[in-house]
């Protein structure tokens, strides 16, 4: 989708709401590397593309700025930013300190509703996969998630998680290439664990699943190390 088509509907609406499909275009083009690390961008230059005013435009950059994704510097432009080594582990920490709790707390509160809905993202996750559309994994990927956290009763702790992971996303992203099947076969080893209600299966599930992490960086590192840097964003 291009960001053009994206905002044709929303130019009447409210700033508010248009600012809102803004940060959502433009994450979304960042995080599929679609606008890579490094890249220069300016409001005045998305504003005309989107054919928006540059208020909106500027609003979100000062979001995607505190997410992590936008150097924003006085007089000059505005860059994407590259992905943060030290960033992307720093979020690998919280997830799987918060991930691991609450799948312990799903495997104890979660009920049949929470096993059909991960059931069903499980199936889209699988087709996506097949016809190798990374986008939608990626998108089945995060709902997977969210949805352990709402079965749990905890979607605060995905709200946190969302808040922390914005370079591992790219990384995360990237790794699609080669790592889906890898992904998808965790996801299926945890909700085996949910199912059974299965606490400590969960759990080692989750770990195992969210340390490939770190073999992932390492290996993307040789192959996109233009897109990288070692110190904190």
């Amino acid at each position: 989708m291009s960001l053009e088509w994206a905002l044709q509907d929303v130019v009447a609406a409210p700033r508010s709401t248009i600012a809102d499909t803004v940060f959502d275009e433009l994450r979304r083009a960042i995080l599929e590397l679609r606008l890579q690390p490094g890249t220069k961008i300016s409001e005045a230059e998305i504003a005309k593309r989107l054919g928006v005013s540059r208020q909106p435009v500027r609003e979100a950059f000062a979001r995607l700025a505190r997410a992590g994704y936008l150097r924003i510097q006085p007089q000059k432009a505005t860059e994407i930013m590259k992905i943060s080594t030290r960033e992307v582990l720093n979020a690998r920490f919280i997830r799987e300190a918060v991930e691991v709790a609450t799948v312990r707390r799903a495997c104890e509160i979660g009920d049949a509703v929470m096993l059909d809905r991960l059931g069903e993202i499980l199936a889209l996750q699988e087709k996506a996969q097949r016809v190798d559309d990374r986008e939608e994994f990626h998108r089945q990927d995060d709902a997977f998630h969210l949805g352990i956290a709402e079965g749990a009763d905890c979607r605060f702790a995905w709200t946190l998680i969302d808040e922390q992971k914005a370079q591992m996303d790219r990384v995360r992203f990237l790794s699609l290439a080669f790592g889906q099947s890898a992904a998808f076969d965790d996801h299926l080893r945890i909700f085996a664990g949910l199912e059974a209600r299965d606490a400590d299966a969960a759990e080692a599930a989750m770990r195992q699943h969210l340390s490939r992490i770190t073999d992932i960086l390492a290996r993307l590192r040789g192959d996109f190390d233009r897109f990288f840097q070692d110190g904190a964003a």
